[in-house]
């Protein structure tokens, strides 16, 4: 065969095989599953790291900046349990979950170009959605753990109990937000 015909079927064979960051030792369904809240992950890092800048200086400020942390974190979490999984983040997906938190920035919210106390809302609000996505990863891998041994059940539990106290600290400030909406 000619080398022309041997490398066009080589590319013709690496065209139908899975693409290389689906690649790993858990099923394409869950690496996908993985890659999606690792997308959804570094967009919510992103976005609770801008809401704790946004307010440093009010009464939310330390427990946004401390939120903004822990998020981070349980990205990295994420990360690590990937990397245990043998799944590789799919960069493409990554990127375009950083576009769609900087994209989301501009939405009207009653002001041309200064913050209002929507702003503020619909910011927690999204925060809060997030992190009830990120619980419902956790429990997701709580249910498949015993399909992987090298997932720590402990660690997941550790992860769930955090977010749903992040849930009730941005809620609670979600609904003073909400309330103060109404003056």
């Amino acid at each position: 065969m000619s080398r022309s015909l041997l490398r066009g079927a080589r590319l013709a064979r690496q065209r139908t095989e899975e693409p290389p960051t689906i690649r790993s030792s858990a099923p394409r369904m869950l690496a996908i599953y993985l890659n999606d809240h690792f997308a959804g992950a570094t967009s919510g890092a992103a976005l609770a790291k801008r809401v704790a800048r946004n307010h440093h200086a009010d009464e939310f400020g330390s427990r946004l900046t401390a939120v903004a942390r822990e998020i981070k974190r349980d990205r990295t979490a994420l990360r690590q349990i990937m990397r245990v999984l043998g799944v590789r983040p799919a960069r493409y997906k990554i990127v375009a979950a950083w576009l769609a938190e900087k994209f989301g920035r501009l939405k009207p919210n009653g002001g041309l170009v200064r913050r209002t106390r929507l702003s503020a809302l619909l910011e927690l609000e999204a925060l809060c959605l997030g992190v009830q996505g990120k619980a419902a990863g956790w429990r997701t891998l709580l249910a498949v753990h015993d399909q992987y041994p090298r997932l720590d059940e402990q660690a997941l539990r550790g992860l769930l109990a955090r977010a749903h106290h992040q849930f009730d600290e941005l809620e609670n400030m979600r609904a003073r937000t909400a309330t103060a909406l109404g003056s």
